[in-house]
């Protein structure tokens, strides 16, 4: 088993840290923030994870995993070395490096004789390159190792993968960092270290590409008067297509996808290619936003100047409580841009946000409503009791932009329904 540092205690880099001690690796987890550092010490995580709060606990009582604040000497006792911080995305779209730069940096003075630079962080294309040229030691090696975790799963997805990347220069290091998974029953790809790094952005760009395909579909049934649940039930029973990622709902968003597929843009636009495809799916992500603003603009007449809307679900998919890039937000912000008051429920979100208004339950959040936006696809969503809210609400017009709800029963208790492409 191997002395592993994990740079970085955000999603990413803490579910690598747990879980590579979980498979028999000893572990130290770096960060910079002091409260995070203190908190991970006692077992505490900031995320909603399933099963990575009672991991971190395990492998914490076990002594395979600590946390420390910055760089020390501790770090030459390891051997691989994960650099798991945010690579942003920059004003032109691009992929910022600043913190990945920074780390390297800081690392290079404790790194030990043949230790392993690993980048877990979604990097662009000739990332290998930038950290071998901050490091510049003849003596470190710099490997890619991708990391595809769906948030909500994170856990299970990194103990069993689909398939593990890692993509270098020199094989003998790739074989290296490999062996670490040895007891996860996976196959392993070795390739070179710019191809890792492309396969990373493009398995996002090509689920945003699904995303926004069973959009446009159900664009399409809306028109032409099909029901999107069996239209992709029917096509995604094929083989050759397979049926992830292919339903409706509000538009894609969270951490990754717009950032990941702006930044694919970006590396083919530097290399002279005009990802043209993929710019469409983008643009149509945000048509879809805007879709589902007129379908709360049509349940309450026109004009939602005036008009109270009950958003239930806030962050951008459901068991998590990442807000970053959420449809829902995007939405509300359009909703509130034409006058609408915002009275919202989400299950993780206890603090105020600007503009909205935040309620304890969902039926809290939907009294005195003009309409309701299924907004977020949490479970307790699915069972609310048309009943119980038809006693609170103003007006009975119900948005699903998750196609989560009963649209018969709903329709039985006198609401307005409308789902995607149903």
């Amino acid at each position: 088993m191997a002395q592993v540092c994990v740079v970085g205690a955000g999603y990413v880099g803490l579910t690598t840290a747990s879980c590579m001690a979980q498979i028999g690796h000893t572990v130290i987890g770096i960060d910079v923030d002091s409260a995070k550092i203190e908190a991970l010490n006692k077992g505490i995580i900031p995320i909603v994870e399933d099963g990575l709060e009672a991991i971190t606990q395990q492998m914490l009582a076990t002594h395979r995993l600590t946390f420390q604040l910055g760089y020390s000497e501790a770090i030459s006792s390891c051997e691989f070395i994960f650099l798991c911080v945010p690579t942003p995305q920059d004003e032109d779209g691009s992929a910022d490096l600043t913190y990945i730069r920074e780390s390297a940096k800081s690392l290079s003075p404790y790194l030990a004789s043949n230790s392993v630079i690993v980048n877990k962080s979604t990097v662009p294309v000739g990332s290998t390159l930038v950290v071998e040229d901050i490091v510049r030691r003849e003596d470190i090696f710099v490997v890619s190792n991708p990391e595809f975790l769906r948030e909500g799963s994170a856990v299970h997805d990194f103990l069993h993968p689909d398939r593990i990347v890692v993509g270098s220069s020199n094989k003998q290091a790739a074989q290296r960092v490999a062996d670490l998974y040895q007891s996860i029953d996976a196959p392993v790809i070795i390739c070179d270290p710019a191809s890792a790094e492309t396969i990373k952005y493009a398995a996002n760009a090509f689920l945003a590409t699904k995303l926004s395909f069973a959009n446009a579909i159900a664009a399409l049934c809306e028109h032409v008067g099909a029901n999107i649940d069996d239209v992709m039930q029917g096509i995604g029973q094929d083989k050759r297509i397979g049926n992830q990622f292919l339903k409706p709902g509000p538009g894609w968003g969270g951490s990754c996808f717009p950032k990941d597929t702006r930044a694919l843009v970006k590396i083919a636009e530097s290399a002279g290619y005009d990802f043209e495809l993929l710019r469409g799916v983008i643009d149509f992500n945000e048509i879809q936003f805007d879709r589902i603003v007129n379908k709360v603009r049509s349940a309450v007449g026109g004009n939602l100047a005036g008009k109270n809307i009950s958003v239930l679900g806030l962050t951008f998919k459901a068991h998590t409580n990442d807000l970053r890039d959420s449809p829902a937000l995007r939405i509300v912000e359009h909703l509130k841009s034409h006058g609408a008051t915002i009275n919202a429920y989400d299950p993780t979100v206890n603090e105020s946000l600007h503009g909205i208004n935040i309620y304890k339950t969902a039926i809290e959040a939907c009294a005195s409503g003009d309409a309701i936006l299924i907004a977020t696809e949490w479970p307790e969503f699915a069972s609310l009791s048309p009943d119980d809210v038809s006693q609170v609400v103003q007006s009975k017009h119900i948005i699903d932009a998750r196609n989560i709800l009963n649209a018969n029963l709903w329709k039985a208790a006198g609401f307005t329904y409308q789902g995607v492409g149903r």
